[in-house]
């Protein structure tokens, strides 16, 4: 892209006297003939009031078009879809949600190489909105920046910090009559006092911090609270990013580069971020061109130290973060310890060192974000595992807390409805392994988060003592000894789908294994009376995706 020519799109849509027609209906959207001569940039809202990390969407999408007119070009607003995870939790609507991430990468890209735009601005706020704008943004390749949303503010019950996984795990407590019902409604109406994404180092918000470590957004965009000025000032100068990147020639590809993923996966060990940080950075490195894997995570987290007390695992709330400085002082001590790759271009037009330079440590007597000298655990939560039940691996979530090995009696469901009800009712009992199968990519299909059985086992106190592992994955709410992204999964005839109860099974994060301890001749026995399912659904955007989507090992992708 030549740096004198900002319109390299649009003119095509504008220019010269055959464009009469097109200039004829921008005109009744708003344009005057001095916005014809400017750079169009497409504003991608995910507002929406279906969930209340996106209610405020609609006020953020215009502050950035607003920012985009500042700067000299033209913004125009257009829209794509979000659904409320948190809403669809545990039912059969819960499958449309990794759907959604390539719907809406499908849609942003559709909408901006339809139109013409010449750069783009995306703001998502719930898990699969932020992914798939920057997967439309990889495949598009044209001047873009990430705006997240923002985290929602605690809310608060009986002098606690409480968010969407408190009243999850308030479910189970309740099932196991360690709260009356009262309490169960006190969390319930309590938990989320108004917009912005769930509180915790969940999915959301480890996404929105991988993008901007990932070089996609402004410093410290994935660090503020939903309803604010900083964030309302993070759209205004994103506006004048898109712009300035337009004169510069900075498009994605210079951007997303293999040291910026190394980069995004460093944040997200550091902060002890959500297991879907590893679906959605592989399927981004997909859609931009860069070769990235499972061993990645594994070589990085041998070196990163999990830093941040967040929850789910740790004390603190994601705008207690923001409230001493954010991202960017962790980030400035990862890359003043060689964690990270200063060199890196952004979105700014300046590299990740340039960006850290004047950025200020934490106060004294903060305790979110530990030294490296005293992490919480030395080495990554997200550990990758291999074995006879994970051929081409899976991913476990091991914050430390519930130790590092786990042997176990296999209970085995065919669905999270059928789990779920057997731990609330008391029959999964301590020492089981929970094996949820058929929840896969294919097999759902979609993959939904196992985040009420999990969050059931917490309730009932059985986080240490109970394990569960998937072929689906997890909320980023989700702790315990929790293994999900189990490949092959059950549908394509991975060695879960013929796990059977009584069976043993060993999870050993040290050794980074998962196996099921029954002989191979009976496995291969088992296998051989194994035959695929009826696809559950046989229309429908459902069958679609069972059709199109790879492997959870390479991220889900449908784009192959």
């Amino acid at each position: 892209m030549s740096k004198k020519n900002i319109r390299p799109f649009s003119s095509a849509v504008t220019e010269g006297y055959d464009r009469a027609p097109n200039r004829s209906m921008l005109r009744a959207v708003g344009f005057k003939d001095a916005d014809f001569k400017k750079a169009q940039v497409g504003v991608a809202s995910t507002w929406s009031m279906l969930t209340p990390c996106n209610m405020h969407i609609d006020q953020l999408a215009r502050k950035a078009a607003q920012g985009v007119d500042r700067a000299g070009g033209k913004g125009i607003i257009f829209g794509t879809i979000t659904v409320a995870d948190g809403i669809s939790m545990g039912t059969e609507g819960m499958k449309y949600s990794l759907v959604s991430r390539e719907v809406i990468a499908d849609s942003v890209e559709t909408v901006c190489g339809c139109e013409g735009f010449d750069g783009l601005i995306a703001i998502g706020g719930c898990d699969k909105n932020m992914p798939g704008c920057v997967m439309a943004m990889a495949r598009l390749n044209r001047p873009s920046v990430f705006i997240y949303g923002g985290t929602i503010l605690p809310g608060s019950y009986k002098k606690k910090k409480i968010d969407i996984v408190s009243v999850f795990e308030a479910v189970g407590a309740y099932a196991n009559k360690k709260i009356s019902a009262q309490e169960l409604k006190g969390i319930e109406t309590r938990a989320i006092p108004g917009p912005g994404a769930c509180g915790g180092m969940y999915t959301a918000n480890t996404m929105a911090s991988a993008i901007e470590a990932l070089g996609m957004s402004l410093p410290n965009s994935s660090m503020q609270t939903a309803v604010s000025k900083d964030k309302e000032d993070d759209c205004l100068r994103a506006g004048e990013a898109v712009l300035n990147m337009l004169k510069k020639g900075i498009r994605p590809k210079d951007i997303m580069t293999r040291k910026a993923f190394e980069n995004a996966i460093t944040v997200v060990m550091a902060l002890g971020g959500s297991t879907n940080a590893v679906l959605h950075l592989l399927a981004i490195a997909h859609s931009i061109g860069v070769k990235l894997t499972l061993d990645d995570f594994t070589e990085i987290g041998k070196r990163v130290p999990v830093l941040a007390d967040l929850k789910p695992s740790g004390r603190f709330v994601t705008a207690e973060l923001v409230a001493i400085g954010g991202l960017t002082p962790c980030m400035k001590m990862l890359l003043d310890a060689g964690l990270l790759h200063g060199d890196c271009l952004t979105v700014t037009g300046k590299t990740l060192a340039q960006n850290l330079a004047k950025v200020k440590p934490y106060p004294k007597g903060q305790e979110v974000i530990r030294p490296l000298t005293d992490p919480i655990k030395k080495e990554g939560h997200l550990v990758i595992l291999y074995g006879n039940l994970a051929q081409t691996g899976a991913v476990a979530k091991i914050s430390g807390k519930e130790g590092e090995r786990f042997v176990g009696e296999a209970r085995v469901f065919e669905s999270e409805e059928a789990a779920l009800k057997s731990i609330l009712d008391g029959s999964v009992k301590k020492g089981h392994v929970v094996v949820i199968r058929y929840e896969g990519p294919k097999g759902g299909p979609g993959m939904r988060e196992m985040l009420s059985p999990t969050s059931a086992i917490m309730g009932r106190g059985l986080g240490k003592e109970v394990a569960l592992i998937t072929d689906g994955r997890f909320s980023g709410g989700s702790h315990g000894f929790v293994v999900g992204h189990i490949t092959p999964e059950a549908y394509e005839g991975g060695v879960i789908a013929i796990v059977e109860d009584g069976d043993t099974i060993e999870i050993d994060a040290s050794k980074r294994t998962i196996n099921l301890l029954v002989a191979q001749e009976e496995i291969d026995k088992r296998l051989s009376r194994w035959a695929q399912p009826e696809p559950r659904y046989r229309s429908g955007v459902l069958r679609k995706y069972q059709r199109a989507v790879s492997s959870a090992a390479q991220g889900a992708v449908t784009d192959r």
